[in-house]
């Protein structure tokens, strides 16, 4: 296993977030689309393994297998451009300005979104027989996890809004600690490794991921949660976009970028 010095790696960092905006949007909206319906697959995998043997922590040990697909096929998740792009933009990298900045995430969001939607609907009518049934256990569970992050968080007014932002922030901590792990190493085995453990643990924590909730709460809709698309909007991913991008950026990223790229000169002692 080869390891690379977080010096070089976080130059590969900025690399990769200059590489994003410069991406066509073509290929920026397929790799969004592929990331957010896989991304969404691998929820609903998690919580029907947790359904279906009673054991939350077996669902957050399998959760990853969808992580480690999308980043290995080089799709974006909004979580990861939200850590990565930035960086370019602070380094002054040429051409890469705060609205191409923007432009990156909006397109990385509407991508994810699509695609999240398209497993829900795939999903929804596969347990459901084409709408004509219920969802069963499956449909109950999902159902409720939606109210209850929605209308749960609701309830407790600007504490609970505030929650969901700082579950936003830890998610994102520890999802973009897995981006980086994974560009320790040039092998596969090592990547998936050092990508496995922190969503592993945001998994089974239950903060909240913004591509995730894309997939679960329209999914908990179509399978009768009662709550509404703006009780999703305000008491969910809104704040769990802004605790995302403030999670990735500022306590991932950007000390990253502080440390081992901007690095202060050594101390000299008499």
């Amino acid at each position: 296993m080869a390891y690379i010095e977080p010096s070089e790696f976080v130059t590969k960092m900025v690399d990769a977030g200059e590489q994003k905006v410069y991406m066509s949007t073509k290929d920026t909206l397929i790799r969004a689309i592929m990331a957010g319906a896989i991304l969404g697959l691998a929820a609903i995998f998690a919580i029907t393994v947790a359904t279906q043997t009673g054991s939350p922590l077996l669902g957050a040990v399998l959760f990853p297998v969808g992580f480690i697909m999308l980043y290995l096929m080089k799709f974006d998740l909004l979580t990861g451009v939200f850590t990565l792009v930035p960086l370019a933009l602070f380094d002054k990298r040429p051409g890469v300005t705060p609205a191409q900045v923007l432009r990156n995430w909006g397109l990385v969001f509407i991508g994810n979104f699509a695609g999240a939607l398209l497993t829900a609907f795939m999903m929804s009518f596969i347990l459901t027989y084409g709408f004509s049934t219920d969802g069963g256990a499956i449909a109950a569970k999902v159902s409720a996890i939606g109210e209850s992050r929605t209308l749960g968080y609701q309830s407790h007014g600007a504490g609970g809004w505030f929650t969901i932002f700082i579950r936003g922030m830890l998610c994102n901590w520890m999802v973009s600690m897995g981006v980086v792990g994974a560009m320790i190493s040039t092998s596969a085995g090592a990547k998936m490794a050092a990508m496995w453990m922190p969503v592993m643990l945001f998994f089974y924590m239950g903060f909240e991921h913004s591509i995730v909730n894309m997939f679960l709460f329209p999914f908990s809709m179509i399978m009768g949660g009662d709550f509404t698309f703006m009780d999703y909007i305000v008491w969910n991913e809104i704040p769990t976009v802004l605790g995302n991008l403030a999670g990735g950026l500022l306590l991932v990223g950007l000390p990253l970028y502080l440390t081992h790229v901007k690095t202060s000169a050594s101390r000299k002692l008499v």
